[in-house]
């Protein structure tokens, strides 16, 4: 008899139980079975249902859920977990359940509605290390929630698990052991799924304006009760010394002088209050407590670091911390090679700052959204709008909830920069993604935000970085470049600048030199979630030099980043159909004309849309029409 074919699928996977379940059915069996049915028929169940998933099956003391996202899943899970401590408030310790919640996301085996495998399995594990009342995720799907909810996990690391082959990358969310404190309820802003956004400010001159973000970890709760923290100042932080673990006292120049480097870029941020060298210095080779720092500074955030040096090569190591709670918020770590040390420097500065300028926003706005949310002021708004806008992913629709953000920030203080900065955005993504239904008006209002924006602030290098978007969006590429380099200098850790540079380059027929600015950017950020922005531009400079197969693959690479997002689905679709894969090139074509924030539908409306008059690129725009037209896009 031949084999059946098996059904595989992935998806998230969501195992609960209730903890201590032996010990309360121990002491009232009718009465704890009873609790369980009642929260799970009127919490759990409909809860699982609110964010799509399945419940696949009941285990007696838990559950098995399953989920189309991981997003979905962590969602519902945090819902959960409000939801039963709520309803335990009002119960004595003893005789409250509580769920350990474990979520994974894999390839799974599908049998009469049951779920069977690895992927299974690990969500069991997780479970059974969770801690009561909290939430435990594999590396897995922490990577497909990192930049997408404002959530702060602790990572524990790799940890051996019974019957799984390899160590498995685990993150925690609250628990009663209160490293953390769980967030508030997460409202999504729905949009209505006709309407058309391929993404933020991300994407430049029908190509990419990126903002390299990084992931988000917020604040704790915790942090409320501490003496003095209240007084602490917005965006206030101090870079203590890094360490020189060489052992060599003479290797110390090197340590300083990212220190002080990364004290004077992280004062650029705005609204920003930095301890000046001089006093951080006074800590250098103590041992500190970053709690106390905290107390005896009056600043939110710690700033340490390290630098080590064996073989050929130095090891640069920096983590942020939570001054309130101790509690660390982002770290980083990377080596540079010690012959390169003098050229590597600035690079080494400006990547821990650009990782730091974004992370210190997102931290501290969503600080603010937890600990007084009915108590906004606008700059408090136009950082939330920030960090939304920084890391909405392409072809979603959320990014709208964070320019309403914007435009309530601007009712309560119309000259607040930020708000007026990242609102043009708005206006601009109209035009340079193809999506304005008035196109001189979307431009205007862009201009007016951040020529307004630029009047009250001269040194506000976001703003520049914007006025190079509307120049891009006014077919002014020289103007764009000199703008985005003033940004730049100004800033030098605003890597979403060089997306400027790369697009206007490609626009002028300067392919080699878009291709030198999206591989610094890379370079600059190398762990990035949206690297896909520099995929693109790279991928789309090496087709105007006709180096085709490198730019599929690039595309591919931003495809499988970004699967929401038209763009690259249509250049890569041209590029495959030009070498002759047909086949491959058809298939793309049709996600491509599936998405939902697809708008050039045919070949007239693709021409239509070009924002560039330099002859070396309309021959190449031909070129991609003509494998649009290859691969099966209508001319009418």
């Amino acid at each position: 008899m031949p084999n059946a074919r098996v059904e595989r699928r992935l998806t998230a996977i969501l195992a609960a139980d209730v903890a201590g379940y032996s010990r309360l059915t121990g002491m009232d069996e009718e009465g704890t079975h009873a609790q369980l049915k009642e929260r799970l028929g009127v919490l759990v169940d409909p809860k699982i249902t609110e964010y799509r998933g399945r419940v696949v099956k009941n285990t007696g003391d838990g559950m098995l859920a399953e989920f189309g996202s991981v997003v979905d899943a962590v969602r519902c899970a945090i819902d959960i977990q409000h939801g039963m401590a709520e309803r335990n408030n009002v119960l004595p310790p003893e005789k409250r359940i509580e769920f350990r919640i474990g979520i994974n996301v894999g390839d799974i085996i599908v049998d009469r509605g049951d779920l069977f495998g690895d992927g299974v399995n690990v969500a069991a594990r997780l479970e059974g290390i969770a801690e009561p009342g909290g939430i435990c995720i594999s590396g897995a799907a922490y990577e497909q929630v990192r930049d997408k909810l404002p959530l702060v996990f602790i990572d524990r690391g790799e940890q051996t698990m019974k019957n799984i082959a390899h160590p498995v990358h685990v993150y925690t969310l609250g628990g009663n052991d209160h490293t953390l404190q769980m967030p508030a309820r997460i409202e999504v802003t729905r949009s209505s799924p006709g309407r058309f956004r391929i993404m933020n400010r991300y994407v430049a001159g029908g190509l990419v304006a990126a903002v390299l973000a990084v992931v988000i970890w917020f604040a704790n709760d915790a942090v409320r009760g501490l003496p003095g923290w209240s007084a602490a100042p917005r965006l206030s932080i101090v870079v203590l010394p890094f360490a020189n673990l060489s052992g060599d006292p003479a290797q110390d120049y090197l340590a300083d002088v990212i220190t002080e480097e990364l004290t004077t870029s992280l004062s650029r941020i705005r609204h920003s209050f930095v301890i000046a060298r001089s006093t951080a210095f006074t800590y250098k080779g103590k041992a500190v407590d970053v709690k106390q720092i905290g107390k005896e500074l009056g600043v939110r955030y710690v700033l340490e670091g390290s630098q080590q040096r064996g073989g050929g090569k130095v090891r640069i190591s920096a983590q942020l911390i939570d001054a309130g709670t101790g509690a660390h918020l982002w770290a980083d770590q990377f080596d540079a090679d010690r012959a390169d040390l003098l050229e590597m420097q600035d690079e080494i500065v400006t990547r821990l700052s650009r990782a730091l300028q974004v992370r210190l926003v997102e931290v501290d706005a969503a600080r603010v959204a937890r600990t007084r949310p009915g108590d906004l002021d606008a700059e408090d708004l136009a950082m939330r709008c920030e960090a939304m806008v920084y890391n909405t992913q392409a072809g979603t629709d959320d990014i709208e909830g964070g320019y309403n953000l914007c435009e309530r920030a601007l009712q309560r203080d119309k000259h607040n920069v930020r708000a007026l900065v990242n609102l043009s955005f708005k206006f601009i993504d109209r035009v340079l993604t193809l999506q304005s239904t008035d196109r001189e008006a979307d431009i205007r209002h862009a201009d007016e935000l951040v020529s307004t924006a630029l009047a009250l602030d001269p040194n506000a290098y976001a703003a520049y970085f914007a006025k190079a978007q509307v120049l891009l969006t006014q077919k002014r590429f020289e103007e764009a470049i000199v703008e985005a380099e003033r940004s730049l200098a100004v800033n030098p850790s605003l890597v979403n600048a060089y997306s400027a540079l790369c697009t206007a380059s490609s626009f002028l027929g300067r392919p080699e030199k878009a291709v030198e600015y999206a591989e610094k950017a890379m370079r600059l950020s190398p762990r990035d979630p949206l690297l896909y922005v520099f995929h693109l531009e790279k991928g789309f400079a090496l087709s105007l030099l006709h180096q085709d197969d490198q730019a599929i693959d690039w595309l591919h690479r931003a495809v499988a980043s970004a699967p929401q997002w038209p763009l690259p689905q249509a250049l890569l679709a041209a590029a495959l159909a030009m070498t002759g894969r047909e086949a491959e090139a058809r298939e793309t074509l049709n996600r491509y004309l599936s998405l939902s924030g697809t708008r050039a539908k045919t070949i007239a409306q693709w021409k239509g849309e070009l924002l560039s008059d330099d002859p070396a690129f309309l021959a190449h725009a031909a070129r991609i029409a003509e494998g649009l037209r290859m691969a099966g896009l209508p001319e009418r």
